[in-house]
C-alpha cells in the first residue's frame, strides 16, 4: 500500500485504538523476525488465505531493507501446477523451529490441523504471532496476539492487516499518542463509517501479480 493511502487510513481511524495497536503488533513482528534471524511463515485458515498481507509484507521487506520480512505463504490446499513460491503446504509448518517466525491470520477458527502444527512449531522454538477475529485457541499459542472481533463494527481484520504491514517497514518506535488505548473510540468524528467504507473499496484491490 502506498504512503498516501496509509496516511488516509490512519487519519480515518484517528481516535481509535487501531493505529497504535497495529504499530505495536508490527513492532513485535519485526522484532521477532530480526531476533530469530530466520524466515517468516505466513498462514491463514482453510477458508482464508492472506494474499494481500503477503504482498504488502513482500513490499515492506524491500523498502525497509529487511529481507526476512518477505513471507513464505503456507497454504492449506496447494494446486498441482503453479509457481514454486505458491506451492508451500502445511507440511512446511511441521519443519518450522528455532530461528523462524510463524504469523497466523485467522478471521475464523483456525481448525485442529493448523493449531496442531502451529503448536508444534512453537514447541520447536519458532516465534508465533497471530492476527485473529476472536479465536478461542490462538491466545494460548501466540507469543503476540492482535484480535479484531468480528462484531467490532468500526473495522475489520482485513483493514488492520494493511495497518500492520505498513507499520512493519517503519524504522521507529510508536509514538505515545499512537500507543494510547482508545477509550474515546465512541467519539470518532461524524462520517467515520462512511469514510471507512469508501476507503475499504480502495484497499480491496487485487494483490500484485506475484501473489
Amino acid at each position: 500500500m502506498d504512503a498516501v493511502r496509509v496516511a488516509l487510513l490512519r487519519e480515518v481511524l484517528a481516535g481509535t485504538e487501531w493505529p497504535g495497536a497495529a504499530r505495536r503488533f508490527a513492532g513485535a513482528l519485526r522484532g521477532a523476525v530480526e531476533a530469530q534471524g530466520g524466515g517468516l511463515l505466513l498462514v491463514g485458515t482453510e477458508a482464508y488465505e492472506p494474499w494481500h498481507l503477503a504482498a504488502h509484507l513482500d513490499d515492506e521487506a524491500v523498502w525497509s531493507g529487511l529481507p526476512a520480512l518477505s513471507p513464505t505463504l503456507v497454504r492449506h490446499r496447494v494446486p498441482k501446477a503453479g509457481p514454486a513460491h505458491l506451492g508451500v503446504g502445511l507440511g512446511r509448518l511441521e519443519a518450522a523451529g528455532r530461528g523462524e517466525t510463524v504469523l497466523v491470520v485467522a478471521p475464523d477458527e483456525p481448525g485442529g490441523a493448523l493449531l496442531e502444527r502451529v503448536g508444534d512449531a512453537r514447541r520447536a522454538g519458532a516465534a508465533v504471532l497471530a492476527l485473529d477475529g476472536g479465536s478461542t485457541e490462538l491466545p494460548g499459542l501466540a507469543h503476540e496476539l492482535l484480535t479484531v472481533p468480528g462484531d467490532s463494527g468500526d473495522i475489520d481484520l482485513e483493514t488492520v492487516q494493511h495497518l500492520v504491514s505498513a507499520a512493519t517497514g517503519e524504522n521507529r518506535a510508536p509514538s505515545a499518542r499512537s500507543a494510547a488505548s482508545a477509550t474515546s473510540a465512541g467519539s470518532a468524528r461524524s462520517g467515520f463509517r462512511d469514510r471507512l467504507a469508501r476507503l475499504a473499496e480502495v484497499l480491496s484491490s487485487p494483490p500484485p501479480p506475484r501473489w
